[in-house]
Formats: C-alpha cells, structure tokens, sequence
C-alpha cells in the first residue's frame, strides 16, 4: 500500500502541471467565473472529461497483488484494476459546472473506464458518474452561499474517493478480491486524490484572485481617466476639450497614440503617428470610417486592418470604439498601438469600458446643455416681464405731472426708459455689472416714490470696487420691489431700504433689508425654496432668484432670509468671486 504512493503522486502531478499550463492560456482562464453559460460547460465536460480518461490510461495496474510496468494501458486484464486520480477530474468538473458538467464528466470518464476492462469496471463506471453528480450537486449548492475554495473541495473528493471503494466492494466480484484491491489501493487513492483536488483547486483560486485583482485595477484606472476626463467631456467635442481627453487618456494607458473624431473630421490626436493624422482633417483611415457606419467597436491586429493612406505609417494595431448620445453615434475613441502585442484583452476591456463611460458622459454633458438652455430661456422671459399694472401706474403718474411739474414728469420719461432699457439688456445677457444693476434698482424706485413720495427711504452701502463685479440681472429689483409691496404694507411710519454690498472671504455679500413689518416663521421657511401664494406678484421672485444663482454658479453661490415679526427682513446673497458663472 506504501509502495503505491510515489507511482500515484506522479500521476497525480500531469493532472496538476496540466493544470498549471492551462493557467496561463486564455481560454481557460476565461472559462472560470462563466461556467453558467452552455458553451462553457460543453467545454468543461470536454476538459475534465479529458482527465478522467488520462486518468485510465495513465493510471497504475494492480493485479495479484503486484504492480505490473508499463504506463498506458489500452486493456485492463480480467482479473485486475487500476488505481488512477479519475475522480478528482470528475469532482473538480462537477464542483466548478454543476450537475450538467458533472453528469456528462462522469459519463465520459466513467463509461471509458468501463471499456477498458478489469473486474471493477462496472463499479468504477458506476462511481465515476455517481461522483459527478453528487459533486456537481454539492458545488451548485455551494455557490448559492459563497465561492468553492480548495478547503472546500479537499474533503469532497476525498469521500467520493471512499464512496468508490464502497461501491467496489458492494458490487464486484469476487468480494474477497474486491475486498484484497480495497486495502491496497483504498488509503493511497483517498489521500492522493484528495492531495491532488488540493492542488488544482489552489491553482483555480489563484486564477480567479488574478482575474478580481485586473478587474479591480481596470476598474480603478477607468474611474479614474473618467474623473480627469468628465470637465472636458461637459464641453462637448470639440478640438480643445478632445486634445485634453487624448492626453489624459495617453498618459494613463499603454496605448502609442490616442484618437477622438466625430463624425466628420479628427479632432484631437496625440502621440505617434501625429505627423499625417491631423487634427480638423477628414478622416484618416478605413477603420475609422467603418466603425462610425457601423456603430461597433472594431479591432485591428495588423497594419493593413487600420486602412492608413500613410505608407511609413508606425502604428500597427487599433481598437476604434464609437461614442454614443441616445443610440445615435456621434464620434470615435481610437487607441493605436505601435506593436499588436500591446493590444492585450486587458487594453481592449478598457478600451471597451471608457467608450461607455464617456459615452454616458456625453449624454449627461447634453442633457445638462439642454437644460441650462432651458433655464436660460426661463430667465430671459422673466427678464422680459413687465408686470402691466405697474406699466400703467408709470404712466398714469407720468401723466399727472405734465400737467403739475413738467421738469419731474421729463425726469420720471427717463427713469422709465432707463427701466426698459435694463429689462432688455437682461433678456439677451446671463451676467451684468453691479453697477447696471444698481441703476435698474434706482429707475425702480424713482418710479415708485413719484407715485408714494416720503413713503420709504433707500441707502446704498456698495464698496466701490465691488461695482464692476457681475451679477445675473434681476436678482436685486425683485428683491427691493418685494420690500416696497410687502414689507410696508400697513405700515405708518417710514420705511427704510438698505442695499449692502461687501466683500469677504473670496466672495461678495449682498444684504437687502428693510425696517418693514417682518415675515413669519412660518412662511419663511417657505420662501426661495418653490414657489409660493401672492396677492401680489406671481410669488416667484425668491424662488426664481435662488434658482438662477445655484445653475449659473453650480452651487457655489446662496440666497437665505432672516426676518423677525416686527422688526424687518434682510435677504442676502454670497456670490464667488473667482466663478465667472455660466
């Protein structure tokens, strides 16, 4: 039973530098972690099955108690049988395939063996399939749980291994043959296979942490090209923003030299081959061409697949990858690689994984185009608002004083077209000075005291370097017009006005505050946050103004409101001084 060992640790050892080898090539690798699919598990059953008939014909002749020579056996004597590793081929395809794997593995192996001869064919036949089932059995459940780990698989085998030599004494015969095999080659083959599951098993954890280790590491290189990359993809395409793409792309993958078209010309290419693939030039190659028509991720192994019309042309392999917005292609990411070697599966996943993550880059950068377009146009209509009864107190105030004081209704003409004339400026401009601002304010209130004279006071605290500084326009009339019709509503005494421009921290601070009757707890909560109810106005204003500063200065920018029952309400503003807006 000990002399039996060496001869079964080298059998077992070409199952295991079989399975080293196959480590390396990448059909099998890609087989591990896909054994759901069918065409994998066809060629699991072909593998393994494999195995257990190296296992047959490799295995070690026992007859009379003596161990014959010779290594390949074509026909097992009558009276003898073999000790071989054939069910560890068979648990470690049932284990990783399931019971589909592990049935078709079982049959091929076992009904070989069947063939072959010997007394305990039909129960080694019998356990070869009994093992395969079972294994694939205990691996499906496994997996429902956790992964298959060596450990895992090591006492698997090795009780299918017993269950074999239970079945040999169960059925063959003579029984006191059978028992006479048993304590021969019983202990060695449990150990052996079990030793040998061990083993390939290992190997298969090693290819599977390989495999999460390049995945993690592709997953990490494309999150990062795609953080680096995303503000230049929020410009669109365009030469600029594909140069800064190219280079960033360049400097954090193997490629020789990267490409971005659309769907027209080449808008950025840097690295080799610069000389002749020009930017803002037709397209240079048939490669390109064909992947734009088709919309598919094309690969090219040889210089002769790219289509260059360069004869010195150095680059000699390419992934081209479309770029898609809603299913429609709108351009090209090219990776060109001087030797096709370097084109590895890992370069062309990630090639494969970047065109979807700027693809939807694209997307959002189109989608967020579209709606500043949209709060754009929301803007300048209400911009372009007047709201009529104020229009028609204007001019009905106006016309009074022609017949009063002439000189003041000239005075009032200007302020009114001075009015005007901001309301028109905003509706075509995203951002005014603070001074222009200031001066739709005045020609604001010049209108309005005519009408309420002594009614109300105004104070300008404006740091004058602050004026040049732009604002989006109608962010303080509606404020101060706010004042003029709700803080003194009711009120007796006279009210006063303050617009307070500063400057702190890096940005500049607005304050409107009036000394008017004050909002209530209640209802502030409500104001800037939506829209709310107004007797007078739309009740927007707040709302449209903390709108337009957290789209035009991405956030950066804020609107808040104190007030107190009785006492007044200020509203102020912080705009960054280092964000131009829009």
């Amino acid at each position: 039973m000990v002399d039996l060992l060496p001869s079964l640790f080298e059998k077992v050892g070409i199952i295991v530098i079989a399975a080293f080898l196959l480590s390396y090539m990448k059909p099998f690798r890609q087989m591990i972690g896909h054994e759901h699919e069918m065409s994998k598990k066809i060629m699991f059953i072909a593998l393994f099955g494999t195995f257990g008939i190296i296992s047959n014909y490799t295995g070690i002749e026992i007859g009379n108690h003596a161990m014959p020579e010779g290594d390949w056996h074509a026909e097992i004597a009558p009276d003898n049988a073999i000790a071989n590793t054939r069910i560890m081929g068979v648990a470690i395809g049932g284990l990783l395939g399931g019971p589909f794997v592990g049935l078709g593995v079982g049959l091929i192996a076992g009904l070989h063996r069947y063939f072959l001869g010997g007394f305990t064919a039909g129960a080694c036949a019998i356990a070869a399939i009994l093992a395969g089932v079972l294994s694939g059995f205990l691996g499906k459940r496994r997996r429902k749980h956790g992964t298959i780990t060596p450990w895992f698989a090591l006492p698997i085998c090795m009780t299918l291994e017993a269950i074999q030599m239970g079945i040999i004494l169960v059925t063959a015969k003579p029984f006191e043959r059978s028992w006479e095999l048993v304590q021969v080659i019983g202990l060695p083959m449990i150990i052996i296979n079990g030793f040998g599951t061990l083993l390939f098993m290992l190997i298969i954890q090693s290819i599977t942490r390989d495999e999460a280790r390049t995945r993690a590491v592709q997953t990490n290189l494309a999150f990062l090209i795609a953080d680096q990359t995303l503000p230049f993809f929020r410009q669109g395409l365009n030469q600029t923003s594909c140069k800064r793409i190219a280079q960033i792309i360049l400097g954090l993958t193997e490629a020789d030299a990267v490409a971005i078209t659309n769907e027209h010309s080449v808008l950025a290419h840097v690295g080799a081959a610069s000389d002749h693939h020009v930017p803002k030039v037709g397209i240079a190659t048939g490669l390109t061409k064909k992947a734009l028509e088709q919309g598919k991720i094309i690969v090219a192994k040889t210089k002769k697949d790219i289509y260059c019309f360069h004869d010195q042309c150095p680059l000699q392999a390419a992934v081209v990858l479309p770029l898609q917005v809603q299913q429609k292609t709108v351009g090209t990411l090219k990776m060109y690689f001087k030797h096709p070697d370097k084109l590895s599966q890992v370069e062309q996943e990630l090639a494969e994984g970047l065109a979807k993550l700027f693809s939807t880059q694209l997307e959002l950068a189109k989608a967020e185009m579209q709606t500043k377009l949209l709060k754009d146009a929301e803007i300048k209509a209400l911009q372009a608002q007047v709201h009529p009864h104020f229009l028609f107190n204007a001019i009905n105030t106006i016309s009074v004083l022609c017949r009063t004081d002439v000189e003041k209704a000239r005075n009032l003409l200007q302020e009114l077209s001075a009015f005007f004339r901001s309301n028109l400026q905003g509706a075509r401009q995203i951002l005014v000075p603070l001074e222009k601002e200031l001066e739709h304010v005045n020609a604001y209130l010049s209108l309005e005291q005519a009408r309420f004279p002594d009614k109300y006071h105004i104070d300008y605290r404006i740091e004058p370097r602050l004026k040049e500084v732009l604002i989006p326009p109608f962010t303080l009339q509606p404020l101060v017009e706010n004042a003029v019709h709700h803080a003194f509503s009711h009120v007796k005494s006279k009210g006063e006005i303050i617009i307070h421009a500063y400057f702190k921290d890096d940005t500049m601070r607005i304050v409107v505050e009036d000394n008017g009757k004050g909002i209530s707890s209640g209802r502030i909560d409500e104001l800037g946050k939506h829209a709310v109810e107004s007797i007078k106005g739309t009740g927007t204003a707040l709302h449209n103004i903390s709108e337009r500063l957290e789209g035009i200065y991405k956030g950066q920018a804020s609107l808040t409101i104190e007030s107190e029952t009785g006492h007044g309400t200020q509203v102020k503003i912080s705009i960054p001084l280092n964000e131009k807006g829009a």
